[in-house]
């Protein structure tokens, strides 16, 4: 198994939205590529070095998690989703994705 590790910066009085989008649209397009979802988190406070919103998905591995990746954004909902919910501007500013390999003494290895 491998983990990706997603932090999400809001753009400026977002946050509510893309909490928003990832309950109605983001985690059902999620299951439809069995893209797991192990957590998601929000950094208490939020700054600008910790993001505004975490999460980590979990894959059997890399191939799996490209493919996985690919077809979500290819995916008509989420393309049509995605231009609905940024109608009055984007929900993002920045995101970063990190893969996280457990190690030999992990629980999750």
């Amino acid at each position: 198994m491998i983990y990706e590790l997603r932090t999400y910066w809001a753009a400026p009085g977002k946050i509510e939205a893309l909490h928003r989008r990832f309950r109605t649209l983001t985690l059902g397009i999620f299951q439809r590529y069995n893209m797991e979802v192990v957590g998601f988190w929000t950094p208490a406070p939020a700054t600008t070095e910790t993001g505004d919103l975490v999460y980590i998905l979990r894959f059997p591995d890399e191939t799996a998690k490209i493919a996985a990746w690919n077809a979500f954004q290819n995916d008509p909902d989420w393309v049509a989703g995605k231009t609905a919910s940024e109608v009055n501007g984007k929900l993002v500013d920045r995101l970063t994705s990190v893969l996280l390999n457990p190690t030999d003494y992990s629980s999750l290895s």
